[in-house]
Formats: C-alpha cells, structure tokens, sequence
C-alpha cells in the first residue's frame, strides 16, 4: 500500500511503499475510495494549534507518532476484515468514523470517543486516509452510506459532523430570532445547509470573502454579511437586531472578541475553530451578558450515525466539493490551497 506521510512537523509528506495490515479481531482493512481535506489536517501537519500569547500545543506531545499519515474524511471498500468482525464484509462501502479513543475511559464507554483524553483519532495519532489503505480498529467505527454520493459522504465524517454537533448546542431557535454563522469555509457552510433545515429562525453568514458568502446564500443563509465593510458597526447594529446564538467556525481572538460583542444577552456562543489566538475577556461582562460559551469538537459516532440517517431521508443542500484524484502531488496542493486561504468549499481526493 502507499502511504503519504510526514516525518516531523511540517515535513514535506513523501510517498512511501508499506506492508498491508492484516486485520485481526475486529479489525477491518478499507481500500481508500474518499479522503477529504480539512484545516485540521494542516494543523496535524504543523504539529499543534496556536494558543495565543505565545503557546503552543504541541500534537507531539498528546501522542502523535512520526511518521504520520493524515485525512481523517474517509470513504472506503472494505478489503480485509477480522475473525471478529461479522457485520461487514469485503466490497462493502462505508464512512470511516474517525474520532476514536482509548475505548474504556469513561468518555469511551459512554459514546463520547471524541472527547477521550487519550485520543486515537484515526488520520491523527493512527495513520489516516492519504494513502490507498486504512485500518480501521473496529467495525463499529464503520457506517453505511448507500444511496449518498460518496465523496458527499466523505465529508460527513468531519465538516459534517463537525457542524451537525455544533448548530444542535444552539437550537431550538424561535422563529423571530437570529443565528450567525462566522465563517463559511467547508465547516461553516455545512452548518449553514443544515441550519436551513433544522430551524426557522433568520441564519446571517459572516466572512471576509464573497465567493464564499454567495456560496453560503445559495445553501441557505438568509443575509450575508462581510466583515470587512462593517465599518467599526456591531453585528447587532448591522442587522438592526439581537443574535440570539453564535457559532464560529473560525474562533481567533478577532471572531471570538467580535462574538462577545454581537451575542445578546442570555445568548449562546459556540467557538469551534481551531485557527488560534487568545483575546482579553472580562469576567464580569459574562455574568452580566448571561451568555454561554459551550465549545464544540467533532462530535460522537451516534451524532455521525444521526446525520447520515438525516442526509439519506431528507434533501440536504451541499457544499461545493472539487474532486482530485488521490495523489501525493494533489494532497500536498489541496494543503497548501487551505494554508493559503485559496480553497473553497471542500477538496475529497478520489482513489
């Protein structure tokens, strides 16, 4: 099998030839079909997550192990499967959930795998879908997808699952009431396609690209706004109106500060973006404001399950999705598209 892989933080990935794993227990080979790219591929790529003020989380030191293999939105055929793996079988195609744990933790034994201190996350800390091959540790992490575009299913496995677990801490919404989108990159206009359909309440995209925000009116965004010609005006002010709930996809010091300020009092903000930073807060304006801050990771394998089930019965609108073939030369170009701000929508490299 081929494998396209780091061999330290920010480490050109190089094309290697491996073994195939063989699958034992419940284990279970897949043959690479979808694999997305997402920033948090090229924050794995840099080794950490900027904290502000300096810090700096280093993937290194919560387990990653070099050389590293990344893409976490992955699509495959099983090819292999264990003695123990009885539900699947070779030339099934399922979703790869990818955001696994220890398995005994607390975390683990209550479904929460995406919240388990000692993550194994699959195209993080165990090598992931840039290559032709995938071991998947367990057949529970696979899901059926029949029916549903395979690269649209790829995604589900992050973007998806990512803005599906997030707009559900902010609803229900009332009918009159207002929820901002900051950011619609890939993530963001998940959330805003599935917004469209999981409340009535007015939907307001925040960006500083219009590609992008005609992107986000086409799946649903009632009003879109560019930050960039506010000119020093609230959010609130803009729209001539309370925002009820946040969520951001984007989550520096910037977006979180220009949250703050926006929400209305007893509102709902959810930061979700890994780009980094840190801003001053005072302790005082959160009592005062009665806001909530619920951060938001991925989400668990019962929310994929959730969405997969919802995508199949109802006309979801989707992202833009550009289709490469699964190559080192287009993995390290669809990174770099995303380090660059270049990409829009979402990238799946087809195998």
């Amino acid at each position: 099998m081929k494998v396209f892989a780091a061999t330290g933080p920010d480490a050109p990935l190089q094309e290697q030839e491996v073994n195939s794993p063989i699958p034992t227990g419940r284990e279970v080979l897949v043959r690479v079909t979808r694999s997305g790219v997402c920033h948090t591929d090229t924050h794995s790529h840099a080794g950490g997550y900027d904290l502000g003020g300096g810090g700096w989380l280093s993937i290194a030191d919560r387990g990653l192990k070099y050389p590293a293999v990344f893409g976490h939105e992955i699509v495959g055929e099983v090819i292999a499967v264990g003695p123990d793996a009885t539900d699947v079988r070779p030339g099934d195609s399922r979703i790869v959930f990818p955001w696994i744990g220890c398995g005994t933790c607390s975390r683990c034994v209550s479904g929460s795998t995406n919240l388990c201190a000692t993550s194994q996350a699959i195209g993080v800390f165990r090598w992931g879908g840039f290559a032709t091959e995938v071991l998947v540790p367990d057949s529970d992490y696979l899901v059926d997808h029949e029916g549903l575009d395979p690269s649209w299913a790829a995604t589900l496995a992050c973007s998806g699952l990512t803005s599906f677990a997030s707009v559900r801490r902010v609803l229900p919404l009332t009918d009159d009431e207002t929820v901002a989108v900051i950011g619609t990159g890939g993530v963001g206009l998940a959330a805003i396609a599935l917004l469209s359909r999981m409340t009535r309440a007015r939907i307001v995209a925040v960006d500083v690209s219009d590609a992008n925000l005609e992107n986000a009116a086409r799946l649903g965004a009632h009003v879109t706004v560019n930050s960039r010609n506010l000119d020093g005006a609230g959010l609130a002010e803009h729209l001539g109106g309370p925002v009820q709930a946040i969520v951001d996809f984007v989550n520096t010091g910037d977006t979180f500060s220009f949250a703050l300020a926006s929400v209305a009092k007893g509102g709902t903000i959810v930061p979700v973006g890994l780009f980094g930073g840190s801003t001053p807060l005072s302790t005082a304006l959160l009592p005062l404001k009665a806001v909530s801050i619920i951060g938001n990771y991925v989400g668990s394998l019962e929310d994929l399950r959730a969405l997969v089930e919802m995508a199949k019965a109802e006309d979801l609108p989707r992202v833009p999705i550009t289709e490469k073939p699964l190559s080192l030369e287009n993995t390290v170009d669809s990174l770099a598209a995303l380090n660059s701000g270049t990409a829009t929508g979402r990238t799946v490299l087809v195998g």
